[in-house]
């Protein structure tokens, strides 16, 4: 069997010294803190910064990504056919069965690369 051990104690330190002195002279108004999210008693005094996790390079490449998918899938669309006729060459052609789907798997890599980078 184990033995179960108490939890250990966290201490918290703070950097500002409270006097009840100078709260006494000049009454101000207490900064308000930003606070994590979270159950660690730590957390009241830590301050989270907002950080960009994409830069303006990483949106230029997804835009350019995008660009490529619809480009792939506007090369893929085609022509009106009368409901009578079948152009096996127009439907079957190399635009649309190889050229089309290898711009929009263009398109997913740079996207795939500007997630990355």
């Amino acid at each position: 069997m184990s033995k179960h051990k108490p939890p250990k104690k966290k201490v918290v330190v703070t950097t500002q010294k409270k006097s009840s002195e100078t709260e006494k002279k000049s009454p101000r108004k207490k900064a308000a803190v930003p606070r994590r999210k979270g159950k660690s008693s730590d957390a009241k005094n830590t301050i989270q910064e907002d950080v960009m996790i994409f830069g303006k390079q990483n949106y230029m490449w997804m835009l350019i990504g995008l660009g490529l998918v619809a480009l792939g899938l506007l090369l893929m669309t085609g022509g009106a056919q009368a409901p009578d006729e079948w152009n096996t060459q127009e439907l079957y052609g190399f635009r649309r069965t190889v050229l089309a789907p290898l711009v929009i798997l263009a398109g997913m890599g740079v996207e795939v690369y500007a997630i990355f980078k």
